[in-house]
């Protein structure tokens, strides 16, 4: 990660991809857990983006609890409003999120065009994905609180290695 990334408070940015919404708050809820409540992991937010059968999305998200990052809230809302284009996102909120986090955070969080396609392509009707800002965290504890939860990990500036990581980590028997 870049120093002026780093600067400015962002992450790891995640998108994880499920055919099972349920399935996909069911991790959010893990995460948030290792998070917010164990403090195992640096999370500056995490949200649960819906497609619904009509082909809108819904976003459902927890509460950041008080004192964490406000900047990173702000900046997932702005994100999945991005790759997205989420009718949700009011012009307000999204004028809000782009007065806290810049007009370069696409470039400065990795959002590429073939990033915004493939989760695009990913978000079929019934489907969600998992967006995840987080910084560094104790790696053992995450893997194994994570380890056979499934998904499809789409990166954007997280590194090759980790991704690989963190997707066969996904994938992995529950019992390893």
């Amino acid at each position: 990660m870049n120093e002026e990334h780093r600067s400015k408070g962002w992450g790891h940015l995640w998108a994880v991809g499920y055919d099972d919404v349920e399935q996909a708050r069911k991790v959010r809820d893990e995460i948030t857990k290792l998070g917010w409540d164990e403090h195992y992991l640096l999370l500056s937010d995490v949200v649960v983006v819906v497609r619904q059968s009509d082909g809108s999305f819904t976003l459902d998200r927890e509460p950041v609890p008080t004192g964490e990052n406000i900047l990173g809230s702000a900046a997932v809302a702005f994100i999945v409003g991005l790759v997205l284009a989420a009718p949700p996102l009011t012009a307000a909120a999204v004028g809000a999120a782009r007065g806290v986090v810049g007009s370069g955070v696409a470039a400065t969080v990795g959002i590429t065009d073939d990033f915004i396609r493939e989760v695009e392509e990913m978000m079929r009707p019934g489907t969600a994905a998992l967006f995840v800002l987080d910084d560094e965290g104790d790696m053992d504890v995450i893997l194994h609180n994570l380890r056979g939860l499934g998904g499809t990990v789409l990166k954007t500036n997280v590194d090759v290695e980790r991704a690989k990581l963190i997707q066969a980590t996904l994938a992995g028997s529950a019992a390893s």
